[in-house]
């Protein structure tokens, strides 16, 4: 081929100068789009506090609007490509018209992820919109953004309408509800759990059959992750949420009070009727002397009126006169000192009950609320008071259940004359019950 011979007058020589032009056309839009017009408009964002146009403005979402550029200046220029095949334009044109939709997806997926981020960082500063999680309804408009996508995508490469895309897909309607079917379930449970305030991202939660006991930290779409005590992740699904049981503690912690529910298990053996000297005794503690003062009174004023109802005689029968006991006195004074104790809730229950008596001892039970909800605290609370409790029991003549041990069985052994039972536990400076 002679060089010299070509002339611009040649249709191929025109056609591909034409062709060249509309790349370099595209690049500087390319560029123009990305170093001009995308940090023009990014300079803007700083004057919108909130909203859709902070977050339409943001980087990452108008670099990826920017991509669409070149694929637009190729749809309008390829027509001003001369001598070019008539198909050759059409099937161009229709590319980019698919990549056009493609980087419009890609752009709304980001916005979709930015307005997400945003929501989370407000949330993270205002706990109380801390607790809503909107990441489920991000995911399904990606999922909805990306159908529409695929839907136009086709109907552009096969240059047909997209409704005619969309008939075709009658009749895989039956395979789409197969393949989501986890995903519609999820996002159904998912609108039944946000509607109903069921659960937020920070509740305490246990689901035992699900292997979960912790903070739920993200609810997704499909998922829902429980962060437990030992720091493992449990990923639960959606629906299951839904079709099956679980705690949630957040009315614990919105309370401010966290239940104590413990019993101390009494020897039984150490229940007895106070003498008058251990009345004398107990009368001595500050925050029951009232109480043992007026039970006091009221015994005195009992043995009265039996003493003229009965005579003297059978008055003094123990069977017929009013007394005091030693768990009673101690019920009172549990309960006198569980009001006293400034971490503990007044304006929530607070009780102390006997419940019934079992091979293990008699149960006393402590119900109240500590005036914390953080796990640490509430333990230290707890034990503080029955640390008290069991060293207490002593002054009112009470022990405390234990199974006897080896130690036990081998003093009993060892002592030399000994009983055939075990030895009964002493309390030193407590006057022993008289024998009725």
């Amino acid at each position: 081929m002679n060089w010299q011979e070509l002339s611009f007058s040649d249709p191929w020589i025109q056609t591909l100068a034409s062709i060249v032009a509309l790349v370099l056309g595209c690049v500087v839009a390319q560029w123009l789009a990305r170093h001009v017009i995308v940090r023009a408009l990014a300079g803007l964002r700083g004057a919108t506090r909130s909203g859709p146009i902070a977050v339409l403005l943001h980087p990452d979402v108008l670099t990826r609007v920017a991509q669409i550029v070149p694929t637009l200046v190729v749809q309008v220029g390829i027509r001003f490509v001369p001598n070019l095949p008539e198909k050759l334009a059409t099937v161009t044109e229709n590319v980019a018209a698919a990549l056009s939709v493609l980087f419009a997806a890609r752009a709304l997926f980001k916005a979709l992820e930015v307005a997400l981020g945003v929501y989370e960082q407000r949330a993270a500063e205002k706990q109380e919109l801390r607790s809503h999680s909107i990441k489920s309804y991000v995911q399904l408009g990606q999922i909805l953004v990306g159908i529409a996508a695929v839907v136009v995508m086709i109907a552009a490469l096969a240059d047909k309408s997209p409704l005619i895309v969309l008939s075709g897909f009658g009749a895989m309607s039956a395979v789409l509800m197969l393949i989501f079917q986890d995903t519609i379930k999820s996002f159904t449970a998912g609108m039944q759990i946000e509607g109903n305030d069921m659960l937020r991202v920070g509740d305490w939660i246990e689901m035992p059959q699900a292997g979960a006991d912790g903070d739920v930290i993200d609810i997704a779409l499909n998922t829902v992750k429980v962060q437990n005590w030992d720091k493992t992740i449990v990923t639960i699904p959606t629906w299951k949420l839904m079709s099956e049981s679980f705690k949630n503690w957040r009315g614990m912690s919105e309370a401010g009070g966290r239940r104590i529910k413990r019993t101390l298990m009494l020897d039984a053996g150490t229940i007895h009727f106070l003498q008058d000297e251990e009345i004398e005794r107990l009368g001595q503690i500050e925050i029951i002397a009232e109480y043992v003062q007026e039970k006091a009174r009221a015994v005195k004023v009992s043995r009265g009126m039996r003493a003229r109802e009965l005579g003297e005689a059978l008055a003094q029968v123990p069977a017929n006169q009013r007394r005091l006991t030693n768990i009673g006195t101690f019920r009172a004074y549990v309960l006198a000192y569980l009001k006293a104790n400034a971490d503990i809730r007044k304006d929530m229950t607070i009780m102390v009950r006997l419940m019934q008596p079992t091979p293990e001892g008699v149960p006393l039970e402590i119900y109240c609320f500590t005036n914390t909800t953080a796990w640490v605290a509430y333990e230290a609370i707890q034990g503080d008071i029955f640390d008290h409790l069991l060293a207490i029991l002593p002054e009112f003549a009470l022990g405390s259940f234990q199974s006897p041990g080896g130690g036990d069985f081998r003093a009993l052994l060892e002592e030399e004359g000994s009983p055939a039972r075990l030895p009964r536990q002493s309390y030193p400076n407590v006057p022993r019950p008289r024998p009725v």
